[in-house]
This record gives structure tokens, sequence and C-alpha cells, in this order.
């Protein structure tokens, strides 16, 4: 069956701009982290978290994390994983799950074409036929998957506020492949509404950085894709 891409937050750091203010004002103060507590109000807090994400000094968005369910294709774990530093992965096994029906994710441009569509549809299930086929002849599960096409898959993702930052960065560009792109933008989104402070600037370098650092590669479009944030940004303040 055809699904969706989807990113859904399903758990994040208590307070996750208070544990980034406390740590940055920690490292220059006397205090502990409770008595600084005490002491910070939350316009305080706010305004110490824009300055750190401001200047870049980003390792005390360590503190705070988020968690996501997301469900993909194959072609876009394999992307996910490659964010290494910061973010821990739990993916469904497909030794341990049998995938006799199986659903995918139909890229937008093949479901344009109706000619196009039919012969996806078709060919998923040519696989699933020879996938259910060899395991009706006793080949394990972790042996047939070696005939299964490009697949949905469910992943559990955690990263640090830092690392989100940078996946936004690389993810939310125009340059980056559709299906990432769109579960960058769902993750951004929710992320916004739990911690606007900090991520109050994220997105594709054009809206992070205020350039475009594609060079010859830029898609050229950046007043409306700055557009399109300031659209998201407004959204969430709505949903605030």
């Amino acid at each position: 069956m055809e699904v969706n891409p989807s990113a859904k937050l399903i758990d994040y750091t208590e307070n996750p701009e208070k544990n980034i203010a406390l740590a940055a004002r920690l490292c220059y103060s006397k205090d502990g982290a409770e008595e600084l507590e005490s002491k910070m109000s939350q316009e305080e807090m706010n305004s110490l978290v824009r300055k750190v994400v401001g200047m870049g000094h980003l390792s005390t968005l360590e503190h705070s994390y988020f968690y996501f369910h997301i469900v993909c294709s194959r072609v876009t774990s394999h992307q996910l994983v490659r964010h290494r530093i910061g973010a821990s992965y739990s993916q469904r096994s497909q030794r341990y799950v049998k995938e006799d029906d199986f659903d995918y994710i139909m890229p937008p441009k093949i479901l344009e074409n109706k000619k196009a569509a039919e012969a996806f549809k078709e060919w998923m299930e040519d696989g699933k036929n020879m996938y259910n086929k060899l395991l009706e002849e006793g080949i394990p599960a972790e042996d047939a998957r070696f005939v299964l096409p490009t697949i949905k898959t469910n992943i559990m993702v955690s990263f640090n506020a830092r690392s989100l930052h940078h996946f936004f960065d690389l993810r939310c560009c125009e340059r980056a492949q559709w299906e990432i792109r769109e579960i960058a933008d769902q993750m951004l989104i929710q992320v916004k509404e739990v911690a606007p402070i900090i991520f109050e600037n994220a997105g594709p370098p054009c809206v992070s950085k205020g350039f475009c650092p594609e060079g010859e590669y830029t898609c050229g479009r950046i007043n409306e894709i700055k557009q399109k944030y300031e659209n998201i940004e407004k959204r969430t303040d709505n949903n605030a």
C-alpha cells in the first residue's frame, strides 16, 4: 500500500531552552545550576539562548534532545543515518520482522505520470510476490529480503538541538532530496512549537545564515524559500 513520509515528535527534553540557558550561564558564573535557575527570569533565558545561537556557540545546545518517529522509504533512512554526530537511531529490522505485506513511498514525479505509476505499483507487487514465494520455500526472512524493492520503514530518531540545527541546514535546502526535505520540514514545524527560541531562525542556510552557500548550484529562489519559512514561523506562532 502506498503511504506518505511522515515525522512525529514523540518526546523531548523537559524545558529544553532552560537547560541551554543554564549551561551557557554556568560556564561564566561561580553559581551552580540551581542558584542560576532561581536568579534568571524567562526573558533572560530566552535572550541568552538567542545570543549563543546567534554567535554560533552551539555546544550548550547539546543538552536538549528531541525524539521522533519517522516513516519513510529506505532511500531516505539511508540518508538519515549519515547524520552521526549527536543523533541515535533504532530501525525496524528486516531480519526479524517479515515484510510479507509491505507499504511503500511513491515519489511525486512518478505519481504524476499515470503510466509510470501503474508500472511502479506492478513492480512493487512483483517484489512482494517473489519475497513471499521465498518465505514459502523456507528461506529465512534475512535472506528473502534481498529481493525486496525499496519499501517503507519505521525508524526512531533522537537528535540533540545542535545536531538538529545542522540537519535543518542540510535537509531543508531545496537541493536536498524531496523526501528527506519533506520530513525535515515536518520536524522543524514541530520543534518550533515546543522550543521556538532555539529554532527561531532554523532552516536552510539562506534562512539560518542569510546567504546561500551552494554557489553555482543554488536553486536561485532564495526570496521564495525565505518566504516559505517565514510562513512556517507564522503558522507555529498562531498555534502557540
